[in-house]
């Protein structure tokens, strides 16, 4: 490292370190939703290939995750993997998985996170499936973050999902259609929801410049706070982690006016 990119980086943690002595405590968001882009990208720029840029995005999850240690933050919902990357070439695919399942057990096996996965297991290769189940089931007793790892999802798929299990519900219950129809209602969708029992996101992050959500968390976002960072993920650093909590809490939300 040259004496330049010392003092830029020097200058970046004192800026930081500014950017949190300002920030309000009270203001800091319980549940971040945190759409991972630009490891395609920031691979590319570095001359280097797409599975090292995946790599390099999942080694940032736990730096990320232990700067929401150091706030108040309860729920962190991570998109690894939608459910329109089954597309992806083989060649990607495949190694992107397995990244994607060694996340998950690093997760896991640190000790300071409650794992749940929010997606659709039926797309998911069966080792991928195991390794979901043990993670959660290991750290259910965990008193942390609830990391949601959001794996084969899609925002439509889960809104899909959600209305199927409500009516199979109905039926084990022998409640009939008109019946049904009389009873839903915002609340009873919710309960259906992979999420269900967990705060709605307040602040969604989103890098690489790309500014649309790609159907992440369709229902649970409708009064959630964007925050659209040009940094592909893997440079990610804590000064953009802070800007986003402080962007946040600089804005005035007014709910049903």
């Amino acid at each position: 490292m040259n004496l330049r990119d010392k003092l830029r980086g020097l200058l970046v943690r004192l800026y930081a370190r500014r950017v949190e002595g300002h920030l309000d405590t009270a203001q800091v968001p319980k549940h971040i939703g945190v759409i991972m882009d630009g490891n395609r990208r920031w691979a590319k720029a570095a001359g280097s290939s797409t599975v090292h840029g995946h790599r390099a995005g999942a080694d940032k999850i736990g730096e990320f995750l232990g700067w929401c240690t150091e706030t108040d933050v309860e729920v962190v919902t991570l998109w690894l993997l939608s459910t329109d990357n089954f597309d992806r070439p083989k060649e990607e695919l495949v190694p992107l998985l397995g990244i994607i399942e060694d996340v998950v057990r690093t997760l896991a096996a640190d000790g300071r996170w409650r794992v749940h996965h929010v997606g659709t297991l039926d797309l998911l290769p069966s080792g991928m499936q195991t390794t979901l189940k043990e993670a959660e089931e290991s750290t259910a007793h965990v008193d942390g973050i609830v990391v949601n790892v959001a794996i084969g999802y899609g925002g439509r798929q889960e809104i899909a999902d959600a209305v199927r299990s409500m009516l199979l519900d109905a039926h084990e219950k022998g409640t009939s259609m008109e019946e049904l129809a009389e009873a839903v209602d915002v609340d009873m969708i919710g309960r259906h929801l992979y999420t269900r029992a967990q705060p709605d996101p307040d602040l969604v992050i989103r890098t690489s410049g790309e500014q649309r959500l790609s159907g992440f968390m369709l229902w649970q976002t409708a009064h959630s706070e964007y925050y659209f960072c040009e940094v592909f993920w893997p440079a990610f650093r804590k000064v953009d982690f802070l800007r986003a909590l402080r962007d946040y809490a600089a804005r005035h939300r007014r709910y049903g006016g």
